[in-house]
């Protein structure tokens, strides 16, 4: 209970969060280390590629990683990368800067949009209202392995990148 009389609670159903305490003012370590909020203009092409740099990694799990954008989830990075074009196993270092730019852009949208919607609810998950998030109704790969590809009507594809489920067209994708 806080001094005014309220109470706070943390409810953390997939159990990805954590409580960080540190001073005013002060960072947390295991912050120390985080690339960029991918809403902010610090998130940008020209970042991912200096990072992508001699980095021979999946580009999905190259932009899954904390250390070169924050917040990029799975379902997020899939979806961002089918919007982009960008074939899920490309070594990072062989994205194009202009590939970067594309990429940066649908990353920052689909957030955006998703923020909007109100998040993807899957299986129990719900936002802090109760209510479901939306935005699992404008998925374009993720959760549709062998389904038409709504752009070219391929079936989705699913393989695991990093222990993660990955969905992608390999036609819309190269």
């Amino acid at each position: 209970m806080l001094s005014n009389g309220k109470v706070m609670r943390y409810n953390d159903p997939r159990r990805f969060g954590a409580w960080l305490w540190c001073p005013p003012g002060a960072s947390h370590e295991l912050l120390a280390n985080c690339g960029p909020e991918p809403l902010t203009e610090e998130f940008c092409a020209d970042w991912m590629l200096e990072r992508a740099k001699n980095k021979r990694v999946a580009v999905k799990t190259f932009i899954m990683n904390n250390a070169n954008v924050v917040g990029v989830g799975n379902i997020y990075a899939c979806e961002s990368l089918f919007s982009a074009g960008i074939h899920p196993t490309t070594p990072a270092y062989k994205v194009t800067l202009t590939q970067w730019q594309r990429l940066v852009a649908e990353i920052k949208r689909v957030l955006a949009q998703a923020i909007a919607q109100g998040g993807t609810t899957l299986k129990d998950f719900s936002q802090s209202d109760g209510k479901p998030g939306y935005f699992a109704q404008e998925l374009q790969v993720y959760g549709r392995a062998n389904q038409p590809c709504q752009q070219c009507t391929e079936p989705i594809e699913q393989m695991k990148i990093g222990q993660r489920n990955t969905f992608f067209c390999s036609h819309c994708q190269q």
